[in-house]
């Protein structure tokens, strides 16, 4: 298995590699570490920067980190591009026909991953060999195991088998004799569960440095982590969910627990789009946990740019070498902003109409922070008005003219927070990887799963109120009167039954995060996808023609299968997802 075989143990102890958040910028280089102040706390430092490094050094445009190119098999978004093409293989996977063994994106993610995860392993080593008394190396090494915990949990949720990166002093031999087996599913999930507990018992409730994660973001992941293992996927013949473990689902509730996120000043943001702002005033707000954190002008050519959304940046006129206008919204989706006369969303009828902006239908006003749809502003700036036309389509229309916004910076502040590089666009904005929002709707469904059906609507509620109040604090808030858009947001009221509060809560993680690479993998933990992803076929195919011929292949297409060129560097180590590949 030499393709994750760690070649990077001279980079690690070299001071000034490159850096990815505040307390990286301040490393310079200077030298070579002997092996000695490798131990020393003074230094250890200058040894974990290439792990942190690896967050934002490894991934690529069709290999993100934020796994955006796999959320296009949702019902949220197209893959977009020019044409067919264009990304071939992920065109293939949006359908769910055709889909390679050998398909190049498969082994690229698989590798860029594994290799981070060599990074973090070698840290942890070298941590091993310091002081274990010392204060800081305990809190460095939570770190790390909770930066190994984010590398196999992404992995896990792509490829389902996946081998562990996880024992001490890994050489070659080990790592050419791993299997993808050694686990079953849900002893997979528990080993990610090991190392974050392990990190939640020594990590700080605030750090100094930003991107170092807190006592609260492990609580987040943990939450999740249990989340996705509550759902049992254990018959190796299937992908099917056989059952969800309630003291899994207690865990979550446990660690969701809002006293551990009030007290270091967690929160709501008032509103949403703040989450994804370049500003510094912004950047690193009271809802965001955890995240990966970009920067410019730290000394290096290009700087820690997000590199991995390039691709997502739309054709903009009258700018000068715009987008690729990759992940692209889709109707489905802003179909389900609308709201009816209580302004809820319509559960089960939102698919029946499209939305358009200046109709008398109302909608959440999450939408126009969401998607950039034809009459409004792009990124909110009236100088780029939306609309549909061959200006805004790389493909004259063919994956239609909705954007992305969440991942853009405005046009207007490039050269501040949006760069030109090598023509291609990327932007210094950090990427929230676990916010609160998502916390309270954990937290709701972990609730509605053990039949606290009441505190898990008042849990909804509260992230609703938040959108209500965009109505009328928020940078949309003008939209009604320069737009002709109608909001209205309601609260639910009632008693609900189990099934009656998870369906609330699946339509509320979509609204709320839609188009944050959530949505896909919510519907395989759940065990969905093939229902909605083969009815959303049948009726998004009637605008979108592209789509005729989409099939989801249930006990196959939830999870890719493990790389051919992996299988075959594996030394019959690995073994092949159900599914027939």
């Amino acid at each position: 298995m030499k393709t994750i075989y760690r070649t990077i143990c001279a980079i690690c102890v070299i001071c000034g590699l490159t850096a990815c958040s505040d307390f990286l910028e301040e490393q310079v280089p200077q030298a070579t570490l002997t092996q000695d102040e490798v131990k020393n706390p003074e230094y250890i430092d200058n040894v974990l920067i290439s792990a942190y490094a690896g967050l934002v050094s490894i991934e690529d445009m069709n290999a993100s980190f934020s796994l955006w190119n796999y959320d296009t098999r949702s019902d949220d978004a197209y893959v977009g591009g020019s044409d067919f093409s264009d990304g071939e293989p992920f065109h293939r996977l949006e359908k769910g026909v055709g889909i390679l063994t050998t398909d190049w994106p498969f082994s690229s993610i698989w590798t860029r991953f594994y290799n981070y995860l060599s990074r973090v392993s070698l840290s942890i080593d070298i941590l091993a060999s310091a002081d274990q008394e010392n204060a800081t190396i305990q809190q460095r090494t939570a770190e790390m195991k909770f930066l190994r915990a984010y590398g196999h949990f992404q992995l896990k949720r792509l490829f389902k088998k996946i081998p562990f990166v996880n024992k001490p002093n890994m050489q070659e031999e080990d790592y050419n004799n791993l299997s993808n087996t050694e686990y079953t599913n849900d002893e997979g999930w528990q080993q990610i569960i090991n190392d974050l507990e392990d990190a939640y018992a020594v990590l700080p409730e605030a750090q100094t440095e930003k991107g170092r994660p807190t006592k609260a973001a492990c609580a987040a992941f943990l939450a999740k982590v249990y989340l996705y293992k509550a759902y049992r996927q254990d018959d190796a013949s299937s992908n099917q969910v056989t059952a969800i473990n309630e003291a899994d689902l207690q865990k979550v509730v446990d660690y969701t627990n809002p006293a551990i996120y009030t007290k270091a000043g967690y929160g709501l943001e008032p509103d949403m789009h703040n989450n994804f702002r370049p500003e510094e005033q912004y950047e690193n707000g009271k809802e965001s946990l955890w995240a990966i954190q970009y920067s410019r002008n730290d000394g290096t050519v290009y700087g820690n740019l997000n590199f991995s959304y390039r691709l997502i940046v739309p054709c903009i006129p009258k700018v000068h070498d715009s987008g690729c206008d990759f992940y692209k919204p889709s109707h489905n989706l802003v179909s389900a902003y609308r709201t009816n006369s209580d302004g809820l969303p319509m559960l089960d009828t939102y698919a029946d109409e499209e939305y358009t902006v200046g109709s008398p239908q109302t909608v959440d006003p999450r939408l126009f922070v969401t998607v950039g749809v034809p009459g409004t502003p792009y990124m909110f700036n009236p100088s780029f008005m939306i609309a549909e036309s061959n200006a805004w389509s790389r493909s004259g229309g063919t994956f239609g003219y909705f954007v992305s916004l969440k991942q853009n910076v405005d046009p207007a502040l490039t050269d501040s927070y949006l760069y030109l590089c090598d023509s291609q666009w990327a932007s210094s904005m950090n990427r929230i990887v676990l916010r609160y929002a998502d916390v309270l709707l954990m937290r709701a469904e972990a609730q509605a799963q053990l039949g606290q059906t009441s505190e898990a609507i008042a849990l909804v509620n509260q992230v609703r109120d938040r959108a209500a109040g965009m109505a009328t604090n928020s940078i949309v808030s003008n939209y009604p009167n320069k737009y002709g858009v109608h909001y209205a947001v309601g609260k639910y009221n009632g008693n609900y039954s189990k099934d009656e509060a998870m369906k609330i809560i699946k339509m509320e993680r979509r609204l709320e995060l839609a188009m944050e690479s959530e949505r896909f993998f919510d519907l395989v933990r759940w065990g969905d996808a093939a229902t909605v992803l083969n009815k959303y076929y049948s009726t998004e195919s009637e605008k979108m023609n592209f789509l005729n011929g989409s099939q989801f292949t249930a006990n196959k297409n939830e999870y890719l299968p493990v790389p051919f060129e992996q299988m075959a560097a594996s030394n019959g180590h690995y073994t092949q997802n159900c599914g027939q590949w």
